[in-house]
């Protein structure tokens, strides 16, 4: 008999590493359970799907079904959705079969995550029908563009003209393929299955460099306030970019000569990131609907500052695949925050600010 505590290895048996090779290969990750339900053998995978803590289930339904096999002996098959994380909406669908061994003393857990494949679905359903409409009027309006240089190619200021225009409608319909394969990538996978641990206020920092250039353009500064920072656990790249979208576009909706605020902030077990702006401001009647895809509040707005519809969206999908949230808070003519809001990362035995 062996069993794993922490990083630690106790063994009596003469190929532990092996057997953890083993299940740590299975398409099913394992929990196996002493009489006590305290885990002694996990995959690699268990740590990453929010069950445990310290050692301890984080999903009451669970622990119930666990104890039910092992008073009864009766093996447990069946489906359970449990939260990302503490907070959001983000779930998973997870398959249990759940056996009891040694007269009981010992409970295994095999468990398989569905809600990729369900994810997966999705995203195929709708994602043509999106963006089928949405490439629409750039292209159209390219179309349209061309002909007008073709019928003024004797009118050197008209082409001039035209073909200004054909730049901006190019740019827009190349920030838009963008954002599409952004969001793309970020729904093709889980960024939790294989996670790094971040820290927040790097990835503050290399967003507000990626903005610095539109920010310049606009004569908006952007401000970072001293707040403590934070380990969150997930892809750094995706969490990177949805901060950068946030300040984005704060800077895009803001008055020239302003200032958008980056601050941030811990409580309960949870980083808050926020994005200030002295901006237009969202109606309270639209803002249930902005992280929606291609949702424009103001669309005009949007058409000048070279919008997609998609930026939000993308905050909302990176927030929610890594078990947070994202929230705001806006007046019309005062400005926005938005808030990206994640579990704090603390490793095994570390507590939590």
């Amino acid at each position: 008999m062996w069993f794993r505590k922490g990083s630690d290895e106790i063994t009596e048996s003469p190929a532990p590493d092996l057997f953890f090779d083993l299940i740590n290969e299975l398409d099913q990750d394992v929990l196996l359970l002493s009489g006590g339900d305290t885990p002694i053998i996990a995959s690699a995978g268990v740590e990453n799907l929010n069950i445990l803590r310290d050692g301890k289930f984080l999903s009451p339904e669970i622990l119930a079904i666990v104890r039910a096999v092992r008073r009864t002996g009766n093996q447990h098959t069946g489906k359970l959705d449990i939260p990302r994380g503490p907070i959001g909406e983000g779930t998973r669908e997870l398959t249990l079969k759940v056996v009891a061994l040694e007269q009981h003393s010992l409970v295994m857990i095999l468990i398989s995550d569905e809600s990729e494949a369900q994810r997966v679905h999705e995203v195929r359903r709708d994602f043509v029908a999106n963006i089928s409409h949405e490439l629409k009027t750039p292209i159209g309006a390219l179309s349209l563009l061309s002909e007008a240089v073709l019928s003024a190619k004797d009118d050197p200021d008209s082409v001039t003209k035209f073909a200004s225009r054909m730049q901006h409608e190019a740019k827009r319909l190349t920030d838009l393929v963008q954002e599409i394969i952004n969001l793309s990538r970020l729904q093709d996978s889980d960024p939790l299955s294989i996670a790094h641990e971040n820290s927040v206020n790097d990835m503050i920092q290399v967003a507000i460099d990626q903005c610095q250039t539109i920010a310049s353009a606009r004569k908006i500064e952007v401000a970072v306030a001293d707040s403590p920072d934070a380990n969150v656990l997930g892809d750094p790249e995706q969490l990177t970019m949805a901060i950068h979208n946030l300040i984005e576009n704060a800077i895009n909706y803001s008055p020239e000569n302003t200032k958008v605020s980056v601050t941030t902030s811990l409580e309960d077990g949870i980083v808050q990131v926020s994005v200030t702006d002295q901006g237009i401001g969202i109606p309270e009647s639209d803002q249930a609907r902005i992280f929606e895809r291609f949702y424009r509040v103001d669309p005009a707005r949007s058409r000048e500052t070279g919008g997609t519809g998609l930026g939000l969206s993308i905050v909302k999908h990176v927030a929610t695949n890594h078990g947070g949230e994202v929230k705001v808070w806006s007046s019309p003519n005062v400005g926005s925050t938005f808030a990206l809001r994640l579990p704090i990362y603390s490793s095994p035995g570390e507590s939590l600010s």
